[in-house]
């Protein structure tokens, strides 16, 4: 099992998660936070900090897209392991639904 980064990340990229992460396994996109799944070690210390509700455990129903769009992008963005602040108007896009087809980016973001 590992955790995977959800839909609701997306444009708010809180980064309270990647902090507290003993692995540093949190891998950062232009508007989008992932989990390596090879490198997570399932300790959940990451879920309830994340103040969007995005990160979920793989083994919740319906989640194989995730576990598949993390796996693809830890892969091509850069480690982060700083918390950085949430992007502009994270709290207005906290809830909204269709994210990823809506405001996804492919484009990597700095890093630490």
């Amino acid at each position: 099992m590992t955790y995977v980064v959800t839909d609701n990340c997306i444009r708010c990229k809180y980064t309270d998660c990647v902090e507290v992460c003993p692995v540093d396994c949190f891998y950062e996109g232009e508007n989008f936070l992932v989990i390596h799944p090879d490198e997570c070690i399932d300790c959940g210390v990451c879920e309830p900090e994340c103040p969007a509700e995005a990160i979920k455990p793989d083994t919740e129903p319906g989640l194989d897209k995730w576990l598949k769009v993390n796996a693809e992008y830890a892969s091509m963005w850069p480690n982060i392991t700083v918390k950085k602040d949430a992007m502009d108007g994270a709290k207005e896009m906290d809830g909204e639904t269709g994210k990823f087809d809506k405001y996804f980016s492919e484009k990597p973001g700095a890093g630490d």
